[in-house]
């Protein structure tokens, strides 16, 4: 039986008391997943308590959560409140300064209560980056509301070359990076975004209590929101990480399904490829064999064969083994047919920005073994002791 944890995120401590924020005006950068757990929603919390909020800015998804993958909501005004929202996503560098200047009133700050999924590619995370490095540049203090990684501390996988930065990864760090959303604001106030900008930030972190690093959501008693609409469980974050790589290729990752990022095939698959991922044991999965018909993405409105990953050991599972060995099984099984989406804006193959290297990529259409793609992947930057905040 699972052991659960009373954890108090910082938006509820911000609630409790409204003076860590100070009497400043505020801009809080939020969205449907700022809930305490009583699942009221963080701004009217905030403003019931008599916290100064003057605007939101919300990044992928927009602050309803209704736009899917790659899209955001029409800026709008919030409730009877008609406080202005402000769209962020694929915002940044002049543009996102000319957002911050509209968006913060003079002598006020932002504040951040977005709920990350510890995967580095997952967009919240370079919403926050872009916004703490524009605040950096403007001067504007930076409030960052802690919550739960819900993979926990845990690091996976490589690291990121400058060459493939983009907004998937704009600096190096672990493909599941294993922090909070506070502990990256700190790793990205104390090494990245003076690097890139020459100037210090003013941040703070209203931190979690009853949290430990090594704990997972489960174990806490908060209410599972979904962080965009293909991220409808828990199990299906934990999966994230190595089912994700799959966008960067022609197989479907499960979008347009009830089940993203937990189901895997295409038109061209058949029962050898159920099969031989049954016959790799991989740690913490089982593998059950399907059809399944996606109502959007890839093979839209087709009949596509493959699998079900069932997570049955969360502790147990590794990402990386995981999604490596799946490109694996299909090469190897379909070696005259293409893999790779093609890249068309990007200017690289989104499979390479996806790991943070062409690595991945050469190594499976070499036959390379997960050892050997490790081993010529980028190794992520250590964390400075100082960023970490419940080790």
């Amino acid at each position: 039986m699972t052991t659960q944890t009373v954890v108090q995120t910082g938006l509820a401590r911000a609630v409790d008391t409204p003076s860590l924020l100070g009497d400043r005006p505020l801009t809080l950068v939020t969205n449907f997943t700022s809930v305490l757990p009583d699942l009221t929603r963080g701004v009217d919390r905030l403003l019931a308590a008599g916290a100064r909020v003057s605007a939101l800015i919300t990044p992928e998804h927009g602050f309803w959560g209704s736009a899917q993958a790659g899209e955001s909501e029409p800026e709008d005004r919030y409730g009877s409140s008609s406080l202005p929202v402000f769209d962020a996503y694929l915002c940044a560098g002049d543009a996102l300064d000319t957002l911050i200047r509209r968006a913060v009133p003079a002598g006020g700050a932002l504040v951040v209560d977005l709920q990350d999924i510890g995967t580095r590619f997952f967009t919240y995370t370079w919403t926050l980056f872009d916004l703490l490095c524009s605040a950096a540049r403007l001067g504007v203090p930076v409030v960052v509301l802690d919550r739960p990684n819900p993979l926990g501390d845990r690091s996976h996988g490589p690291g990121l070359t400058a060459s493939c930065a983009s907004f998937v990864g704009r600096v190096s760090v672990p493909l599941q990076h294993g922090l909070t959303i506070g502990e990256l604001a700190r790793l990205f106030a104390e090494v990245h975004v003076p690097r890139l900008t020459g100037r210090s930030l003013d941040l703070e972190v209203i931190g979690l209590t009853g949290w430990a690093g090594a704990d997972t959501f489960d174990r806490t008693e908060l209410p599972w929101v979904p962080p965009s609409p293909n991220m409808p469980t828990l199990d299906t974050a934990v999966l994230y990480p190595a089912t994700c790589l799959l966008e960067g290729t022609l197989l479907s990752e499960g979008r347009g399904t009830t089940r993203p990022f937990e189901v895997v095939g295409a038109g061209w698959l058949d029962q050898r490829f159920a099969a031989a991922l049954r016959e790799r044991c991989l740690p913490g999965i089982g593998v059950r064999e399907l059809v399944f018909r996606p109502t959007f993405g890839k093979g839209a409105g087709q009949a596509l064969r493959g699998v079900q990953l069932h997570l049955t050991d969360r502790c147990a599972f590794d990402p990386v083994l995981t999604g490596v060995t799946l490109l694996q099984v299909v090469a190897d099984l379909h070696p005259d047919r293409p893999l790779w989406l093609q890249p068309e804006k990007v200017g690289r193959p989104f499979i390479d920005l996806l790991w943070g290297s062409a690595a991945l990529r050469e190594g499976i259409d070499e036959g390379a073994a997960i050892e050997s793609i490790s081993a010529s992947s980028p190794a992520p930057e250590p964390y400075p002791d100082a960023i970490k905040l419940y080790s």
